[in-house]
């Protein structure tokens, strides 16, 4: 991959609209701007890397409900989807379903410059062929046995925004074929699955991932991945942040190997996002939380940190020179970690109380870029290439 060497945006989803941050080319200095969509709950919102301009939001808006928005200038105007993702109208006796909100957007394969993927509550996979403009379901994962545990009509869904319920969030494309496809949800019949048709046929991909909160904690399906992600330089290798801890596994195996077994036992490996490093395959970061007891979903101990592997797993780092050292208790959730592709790597994180962190030393030390915003849903790395 490529080393950047200009300016970078954060593009940052929050409940209450999206702000950006901006930076100059040394990334010494970041400039605040926004809202846009004051008063909406944006999810998602990223920049298309094919071509540096087009920018595509997930929103859940008070008047329109779900929906997506896209800008073809990097946010200067902006246009409604004219058929966001929707479920297709169900036959007679059969329950109706609804989108809650689009968790996700993913940018498609490079070869494939107007794909787009998207991820939904309940847990669904879309694809547009337009740059997100009109919206497909991916009828052989929403229609397979393993998305049929959606929700009843009338029954509580997915909160707007949190990370409970069932969602479909994490969507991975094969840099080599764009067939190739992974994603992960969590949902009652949740984990990762592969597609090698191009999102016709699943397959479950769960071995070696633990469920603790069933009676069989190792089953076939029915996993909670929070973030799952691949480094393109080894698209063979994929990493994975769960509800039980972290992940890796190395193809042609299909076997997660727990990774997070190696961190400190004080601070366990319970969290929500994952981040890699384009150029250095066996390096990651992960942000814990405090998954003990009544999983409070904070900072253990009130102390946050983001640890760093650069052996694949094997030793962890504990990283917080400059973050709060203590009475600091908010949690980063699974689009809230993300990373630019400078040398050396800046990494970022949105916090829940509304602060956006970031290290310029691949996570040595820490600023706070922003504060004082609506509570972070994701963050998103968008730079010239």
């Amino acid at each position: 991959m490529h080393t950047a060497t200009g300016p970078v945006t954060l593009f940052v989803a929050t409940k209450k609209g999206l702000w950006t941050l901006n930076s100059d080319p040394a990334r010494e200095r970041f400039a605040l701007s926004g809202p846009e969509f004051l008063g909406h709950i944006i999810n998602h919102a990223v920049l298309d890397p094919r071509d540096d301009r087009t920018l595509v939001v997930a929103a859940r808006t008070g008047h329109l409900g779900p929906t997506i928005f896209r800008s073809d200038d990097r946010g200067k105007r902006w246009k409604e989807a004219s058929r966001p993702p929707a479920f297709p109208k169900a036959p007679d006796g059969k329950p109706a379903l609804s989108i809650d909100h689009t968790f996700a957007v993913v940018p498609g394969h490079a070869s494939e410059p107007d794909v787009w993927y998207a991820g939904t509550a309940p847990e669904a996979l879309f694809r547009s062929e337009d740059a997100g403009d009109t919206w497909e379901p991916v009828a052989g994962f929403n229609d397979s046995p393993w998305a049929q545990a959606l929700p009843p009509p009338g029954a509580p869904g997915p909160q707007p925004g949190t990370p409970d319920g069932d969602i479909l969030h994490s969507i991975v494309i094969d840099p080599r074929d764009p067939a190739h496809l992974y994603v992960a949800s969590s949902a009652t019949a949740g984990g990762v699955f592969e597609s090698v048709d191009a999102g016709g046929s699943w397959q479950p991909l769960n071995a070696g991932c633990e469920a603790n909160f069933f009676p069989d904690p190792y089953p076939e399906v029915g996993q909670d991945p929070h973030c799952l992600r691949q480094n393109p330089l080894t698209p063979d290798v994929l990493w994975q942040q769960n509800h039980c801890g972290i992940y890796r596994l190395e193809r042609p195996s299909d076997t997660w190997d727990r990774i997070g077994n190696n961190m400190p036992e004080e601070t366990g490996d319970i969290g929500f996002g994952i981040g890699l490093h384009p150029r250095e395959p066996d390096t990651a970061w992960v942000f814990p939380m405090d998954g003990t007891d009544v999983w409070p979903r904070i900072s253990p101990s009130g102390r946050p940190a983001v640890y760093r592997t650069r052996d694949a797993g094997q030793t962890w780092q504990r990283c917080d020179h400059g973050l709060p050292r203590e009475q600091a208790w908010y949690n980063v959730l699974r689009q809230g970690l993300a990373v630019d592709a400078h040398d050396p790597v800046g990494v970022y994180f949105g916090a829940t109380c509304g602060e956006i962190w970031g290290s310029l030393d691949e996570a040595l030390s820490w600023s706070c870029l922003a504060s004082h915003l609506p509570f972070v849903l994701a963050v998103e790395v968008g730079e010239l290439n």
